[in-house]
């Protein structure tokens, strides 16, 4: 896949680019951690810049975003609810629990999405959720846009720094992903043994 997505961007470039990141957001094994070193590395040999990888990636990125935020919204979370109460008596899911955890998003939900555009494969995934909760879509947007912005320049300077070694931020990605979700798996333990005990008590 690595040399299928950077053999469009060499033909594409900022097409490429921005093809392969709207891709990227919609269909997560397409990664970022590639294309957006490998984008960098190309403005030290080509006629692409910074400044305009940056724009065309965030560009694809919002665009994968905001498709991924209109299916959330088709699913809906009443439409969720009465998957619930038909069938959630099998993994003991009540309609109550729905609406906790839809509000609980409604709370916290734009800086969960700010943070979690910095994280690989669940910065795409965040915006369902977004969409099922109906969060605004201009606030959506805009923390959508600070966490894409600053994911894509981090990830590109290091390719301009990297140069033609460009591939070795893949294995720190790695690293880093496996920290990430291992940090996430650890919350939703802890937020499960919380709800059971809740739920004991009760």
């Amino acid at each position: 896949m690595q040399a299928w997505i950077t053999d469009i961007m060499e033909q594409f470039g900022y097409v490429g680019i921005f093809l392969m990141m709207a891709l990227e957001n919609i269909f997560p094994p397409i990664p970022s951690e590639i294309v957006l070193p490998f984008g960098g590395f190309l403005t030290t040999n080509s006629d692409l810049t910074v400044l305009g990888v940056l724009i065309t990636s965030t560009c694809g990125s919002i665009l994968g975003a905001i498709i991924l935020y209109g299916i959330g919204r088709i699913i809906d979370v009443s439409r969720l609810e009465r998957i619930v109460d038909r069938w959630g008596h099998i993994i003991r899911i009540k309609r109550t629990d729905i609406q906790k955890a839809d509000s609980w998003f409604e709370r916290h939900g734009y800086w969960t999405v700010l943070f979690c555009r910095m994280i690989p494969l669940v910065r795409s995934l965040i915006s369902l959720p977004a969409g099922m909760a109906r969060m605004n879509m201009t606030l959506f947007l805009l923390f959508t846009l600070i966490g894409t912005l600053i994911w894509n320049m981090i990830l590109i300077i290091v390719g301009v720094v990297l140069g033609e070694n460009w591939e070795e931020i893949i294995g720190l990605m790695d690293v880093y992903s496996t920290i990430a979700y291992g940090l996430i798996g650890i919350g939703i333990v802890i937020f499960v043994v919380m709800f059971v005990r809740k739920r004991i008590r009760r």
